[in-house]
């Protein structure tokens, strides 16, 4: 029988043991083998910019980093893993001990493969598909009130603290906080950086270069204090759901109806990827065609199939297993990928002068404390809440510190809806202030 330890020679079982000794996912032989083909690629000139190589090349970095993080003391605890899954590449391009051809070939695939969006597809939709369908309502609807107190005392507690370290009250404002809400470099950063050029005829580029300190180092603030109350849940099991938000709700939506809980088949699986596909899609056009954000609109089309039982239990439980594969295999590859590709170092450092730092830190801290203080008050978990508010500074490498990726739907919501809401009043008080 195939695996059957018992009657296997010695020898073949010792060979099984290192072949289940994994560095993240990837069996350590595997890795080891991984390592030398892309040496090899390297040393002839050609590293292909392909899924496949892509594959190799991010699963080593993303998990050799994450593993290195999990062995650190006391930093494995609050998320050193994403940190350094995300920070070390930055690092690395920037010093340029990352081979050339290596640096193209992911900087290449991130930028055309749509990669990030792939994640964030998945992840949405399955976890929303695998929610109960009456605490994903009361969750979207409670969730707004934890997430507008926080943006109110993280502006009020930003400009303050600005202004006490002598910090111009504008530039507080408009570069400092602002930017740590505005969802990320993506849809915040460039945005806003796009927008205040429009108004100072100046070119974006230089406005960015202000922008992305806040943001990066605002998104490791938030990395941080959420990998430390991913701790404090374990000290104190009460303040948390363990990636439930909602006060009472359940593990997940399976058994539906009473149904008993099997296995999503293979078929399942493979319908609920084109599925996602198909919702993202849509959401793609939309954004074209009518202006709206896509993510938005797949999060909402995704919310509407499942409140109204549009898609069956066979295929829910299929889209459920995707969110998990990509929870577990391509987070940390993911973070590695952003590090190479979309994480300049200098922009790093740049934000390291003590005001600022301290204004950040500040901000991001009233931005988590307050959604950390109301979530008792609409019926939410308070570490659960209060990480969902550190979304407003990004999500994936915030969720993946503190081990709750299942948020994610919610995330979006801080990112997407708040991030959008923070960008289109920001510039419109550039209009006229700045």
């Amino acid at each position: 029988m195939i695996g059957d330890e018992e009657n296997a020679p010695p020898v073949l079982r010792a060979w099984w043991r290192i072949m289940d000794r994994n560095i993240g996912v990837v069996p350590l032989p595997v890795f080891t083998v991984l390592v030398a083909l892309t040496a090899g690629f390297i040393a002839v000139g050609k590293v292909p910019s392909d899924i496949l190589m892509n594959i190799a090349l991010l699963t080593m970095g993303g998990f050799a980093c994450a593993e290195i993080g999990k062995r650190i003391p006391y930093l494995n605890q609050i998320g050193a893993g994403a940190i350094l899954a995300t920070f070390i590449p930055s690092y690395l391009v920037f010093a340029h001990l990352l081979p050339a051809p290596v640096v193209e070939s992911v900087t290449s695939f991130t930028k055309s493969s749509n990669f990030l969006y792939l994640f964030i597809s998945s992840v949405i939709v399955g976890s929303i598909l695998g929610m109960d369908r009456c605490i994903l309502i009361s969750g979207f609807v409670r969730v707004f009130i934890p997430l507008a107190l926080g943006s109110v005392a993280a502006c009020a507690t930003g400009l303050l603290v600005g202004a006490a370290l002598g910090l111009d009250v504008k530039h507080t404002f408009f570069f400092i906080v602002v930017p740590i809400m505005a969802g990320g470099v993506g849809e915040g950063a460039l945005p806003l950086a796009a927008g205040y050029a429009h108004f100072h005829a100046v070119p974006p580029g230089e406005l960015l270069g202000e922008i992305l300190p806040s943001v990066m180092f605002g998104s490791l603030t938030a990395i941080v204090f959420a990998g430390m109350l991913n701790r404090l849940g374990k000290a104190r099991p009460h303040l948390t759901g363990e990636g439930r938000l909602v006060v009472g709700e359940s593990d997940d939506a399976f058994p539906v109806d009473g149904e008993a809980r099997v296995p999503p088949s293979v078929t399942a699986i493979a319908a609920a990827t084109v599925m996602i596909a198909a919702l993202y899609l849509t959401g793609q056009l939309s954004q074209i065609v009518l202006s709206w954000p896509g993510p938005v609109v797949m999060l909402f089309l995704t919310v509407a199939l499942k409140l109204g039982r549009l898609v069956s239990p066979s295929l829910e439980r299929g889209a459920f297993s995707v969110y998990q594969f990509f929870r577990v295999g391509v987070t940390y590859p993911l973070l590695f990928a952003i590090g190479v590709a979309m994480t300049p170092w200098q922009n790093l450092t740049a934000a390291l002068h003590p005001a600022n730092i301290i204004t950040i830190v500040a901000t991001v801290t009233a931005l988590m404390g307050a959604g950390f203080i109301s979530a008792r008050l609409v019926g939410m978990y308070p570490i659960d809440v209060a990480i969902v508010n550190a979304c407003h500074t990004g999500d994936v490498a915030i969720l993946t510190a503190s081990n709750r990726m299942r948020l994610m739907p919610f995330a979006q919501i801080a990112t997407r809806i708040g991030g959008a809401i923070t960008v289109t009043l920001a510039l419109i008080a550039f209009a006229r202030f700045g």
